[in-house]
């Protein structure tokens, strides 16, 4: 039975001004979908994917900052945000990607200017890859792309894809307010939670509250863990350095110098491996940059959507 038909709504979710959402169905999964409305009608379509334990939320600041250059849509990936999981229950870094293929291609909006953060990075990456007509240009925030030497403050998200840590720490953690939870999650994933404004910490702990009623949360945190996990080990063709190489789309890299879960140190190789990109390193950015600093990422966005295309479609070489 299709998982949409039989988990209830607990809570409305949260639509800032000038967005709203929309259901989409789709073979094998149902899509939430945020939309902004656009300063001017004819922009070229921009599609954003969160990262994990995200969802389209996390993308409404720099939705706002480019409403005057893209038509934004942002996604609840399966099992996030306002979207049930997806009925094979596959929250595999292919499955998240097949998600967003099916919606580009039943939605016609593409080639799109394809936006990812850390997981969703490498969802967007794959998108890139396999499906070079869906994309227009590529901008990765903290890209979740493998690592030999992980983080140490890394290592508990990852270990939530171990079978059974999830359960543990549900059974740990069960006194744990919302707004101890938040503030964990922001103390690991901004560079400086402290630029949290009190509204913004607010609405993110209601948010939280709501996810945490859903019957499914732990699972798919936990499947989608083990699935950037298993993405790191894959080789050849399928590993996500390799289907780097292989993006044809001009790419902008955005880098957190506070980053404590994608390491720093990868956005020089990451730089090397997508062949047209511009690099942007912000040193007092954490794991979140569009949502810490939106207006020096919608800077950035600009630039590279002000790049003259070559002959081939593609955009010079560029490193800031």
């Amino acid at each position: 039975m299709p998982a949409a038909s039989v988990l209830p709504r607990v809570a409305p979710v949260r639509v800032g001004e000038g967005e709203r959402l929309r259901s989409v169905g789709l073979p094998g999964v149902t899509l939430t979908i945020r939309s902004r409305r656009p300063a001017r009608e004819g922009l070229p379509p921009a599609l954003y994917v969160h990262g994990l334990g995200g969802s389209s939320q996390n993308w409404s600041s720099l939705m706002a900052e480019l409403a005057d250059e893209v038509d934004s849509e942002a996604v609840d990936l399966p099992g996030f945000g306002d979207s049930p999981p997806p009925d094979d229950g596959d929250y595999s870094v292919t499955g998240h990607a097949r998600a967003v293929i099916r919606y580009l291609d039943a939605a016609g909006r593409g080639p799109v200017h394809l936006f990812g953060n850390s997981l969703g990075g490498a969802v967007a990456t794959r998108v890139a890859a396999v499906r070079p007509d869906l994309v227009r240009t590529l901008t990765l925030v903290s890209p979740a792309l493998p690592e030999l030497r992980i983080q140490r403050t890394a290592v508990p998200t990852g270990l939530l894809g171990v079978p059974g840590i999830a359960a543990l720490f549900t059974r740990l953690t069960k006194e744990w307010t919302a707004e101890q939870r938040v503030r964990g999650v922001m103390g690991l994933c901004y560079g400086d939670p402290g630029r949290v404004a009190p509204e913004a910490f607010q609405h993110a702990v209601e948010e939280l509250e709501r996810r945490l009623r859903l019957p499914y949360f732990w699972d798919a945190m936990a499947r989608s863990a083990r699935g950037i996990v298993n993405a790191y080990t894959l080789g050849g063709q399928h590993g996500l350095w390799r289907q780097a190489e292989r993006v044809l789309a001009p790419t902008l890299l955005v880098y957190g110098g506070r980053d404590q879960l994608v390491g720093f140190r990868m956005a020089a190789k990451a730089a090397r491996a997508f062949r047209h990109s511009r690099l942007v390193t912000l040193p007092d950015a954490g794991h979140v940059a569009m949502m810490e600093y939106p207006d020096v990422v919608a800077g950035a966005v600009r630039e590279l959507l002000a790049q003259p295309a070559g002959a081939d479609g593609t955009a010079p070489d560029a490193r800031s």
